[in-house]
């Protein structure tokens, strides 16, 4: 009796681990290699050598200034050296950045290097690579710009609300190939509030809470109530965003983008904003690259849209073959979407100005240019593989309103992607939301491959990015390579659904902290 007692016992414990195991499989959502950790050696945060290099330095003030968006909306806008967008730092590829932060507002700011796979150390992310920069104090950033592109820098701390006041810039590390051009134009995209939004009859009819102050729920100043499936549920009325700017500006208040007959001009789109804008350029160009990584071989495209989501870049080509001057401009349904236009104008031109055609013809990311070799295929074999489902969960802790979440959970409680040095990594990200709200999803220190779509493998040229734009609906199979040891954020660009969840890690195994958080700084690293 006492021999089948034990047996049953024992037949229980190996029934138990095993279930475990299978939760923490289902709960991690990954698959990887077994490895025995503590075999490994340990791996430290990338070091740079600038011995011989030359170093740009730049000082950057964190500091309040007056800003006129337009005609009869001026705002007190948190800058970097006193403009929208900040200073642009300029730089050639190997070249060292040197960048001194001096804080001179109320709050604790940083500097988050958007795109650049600086070492760990650089990242800029209160709470996980450093202290916010309190105010009266300076801190110091140096990287060496190996990686040339489009590239863009704001701060990481409490950003949801610090980019909504103005706290970004732009970085570009030129290459070889940026000789070739004769003019070299950077437009950042950005939408603001004027105030003066009041919600719907029928959203205040649907909440039922006509004195409710959204701004008193954190994270949520721009929610509004709407009801799911006979929930009510909070969601962001993106509709107080009503004044879209470019560089800063809207349309009236620009200076055009002067040209000559023959010259090649180049453009840089940068979505500094929270919202995918559709532009267009009425004449021919190619785009040349996205998240500043080059297309192979790109495709002259006739007055089609491209769409620029969150935190992505968009480079374009176009040969100032004519003599009329033209509008390139943004196409949308909101109000606003007629500020966000600025002119091209012939220096030696007519003065008369080409017809704007309507198209629909929108340029796909997965058909741009043509197919070579690349650095990965779906035929690979990976270490880690990783299902990130994006969706949308009702909080209690939200006062029922809704909370963004990865595979069901929100930031910290989300289970890392964690990795070894070398590793190659897919993850396949879907979005489920309930909002059918974009997500467009930035991973820190790494570029990525775009594998395919819907399941359908790219067509055209290999696509490197370090920000995917998921639509509701949509599954991208992306991968790349542990090759930046450090504790890294991957999240979601709207920063309205980073800062209430969709935020995850990628965690290096046996890396070497450089940083404790101590509790003196309130680091808010979304």
């Amino acid at each position: 009796m006492r021999k089948i007692t034990t047996l049953i016992i024992i037949l229980g414990i190996s029934l138990l681990a095993a279930c475990t195991q299978q939760t923490i499989e289902t709960e991690n959502n990954s698959t990887q290699k077994s490895t025995d950790k503590s075999s490994q050696n340990v791996v430290q945060v990338k070091t740079e050598d600038t011995k011989g290099k030359k170093v740009n330095e730049i000082n950057l003030l964190a500091q309040e200034k007056e800003w006129k968006l337009s005609a009869d909306k001026t705002i007190t806008a948190w800058t970097y050296n006193g403009t929208i967008p900040g200073e642009q730092i300029r730089v050639k590829q190997g070249e060292v950045v040197k960048v001194n932060l001096k804080n001179e507002l109320e709050e604790p700011v940083s500097i988050h290097w958007h795109g650049i796979p600086v070492p760990n150390t650089q990242d800029g992310i209160p709470g996980v690579t450093q202290d916010a920069v309190v105010p009266g104090e300076t801190y110091t950033y140096e990287f060496v710009a190996e990686d040339p592109g489009t590239y863009w820098y704001h701060s990481h701390q409490d950003g949801v609300n610090q980019l909504d006041k103005g706290m970004y810039g732009t970085i570009i590390v030129e290459s070889a190939d940026d000789e070739k051009y004769d003019r070299d134009y950077t437009l950042v995209l950005d939408e603001w509030e004027s105030g003066s939004h009041t919600e719907t009859e029928s959203q205040t009819e649907t909440n039922g809470m006509e004195d409710m102050n959204h701004n008193d729920m954190d994270g949520m100043d721009h929610d509004s109530m709407d009801m799911e499936n006979g929930q009510m549920m909070m969601t962001h009325d993106m509709s107080t965003y009503d004044i879209y700017t470019i560089n800063g500006k809207t349309y009236e208040e620009n200076e055009p983008l002067k040209v000559k007959k023959g010259e090649t001009v180049k453009l840089r789109f940068v979505n500094a904003g929270y919202m995918a804008h559709q532009i267009h350029i009425p004449v021919e160009y190619k785009v040349t690259h996205v998240d500043g990584q080059k297309v192979n071989n790109p495709q002259i495209v006739n007055g089609t849209v491209f769409e620029v989501a969150p935190g992505e870049r968009i480079d374009v080509e176009f040969v100032a073959n004519g003599t009329e001057d033209f509008t390139i401009d943004c196409h949308g349904e909101m109000e606003a979407a007629p500020d966000m236009k600025i002119d091209v104008v012939y220096e030696d031109g007519n003065g008369e100005k080409a017809k704007h055609n309507s198209t629909t013809d929108l340029v796909e990311l997965t058909a741009l240019g043509e197919k070579t070799e690349s650095q990965f295929s779906l035929d690979d074999n990976f270490d880690v593989e990783y299902e990130m489902e994006l969706g949308t969960e009702m909080d209690e802790n939200a006062g029922m309103g809704m909370v963004w979440t990865i595979n069901g959970k929100t930031y910290p409680d989300i289970p890392p992607i964690e990795v070894n040095e070398g590793d190659k990594v897919k993850v396949t990200l879907t979005n489920n939301s309930m909002d059918q709200a974009d997500h467009p999803m930035h991973l820190h220190g790494h570029f990525f491959q775009v594998l395919s779509k819907n399941g359908e493998e790219l067509k055209g040229s290999p696509i490197i990015k370090d920000t995917i734009n998921v639509k509701y609906g949509e599954t991208y199979e992306v991968a790349f390579v542990t090759d930046n040891p450090g504790n890294w954020l991957f999240h979601c660009h709207d920063l309205h659904h980073a800062s209430s969840g969709m935020v995850t890690t990628v965690k290096y195994n046996n890396f070497k902290e450089f940083y404790t958080d101590t509790g003196k700084v309130d680091n808010k690293p979304e």
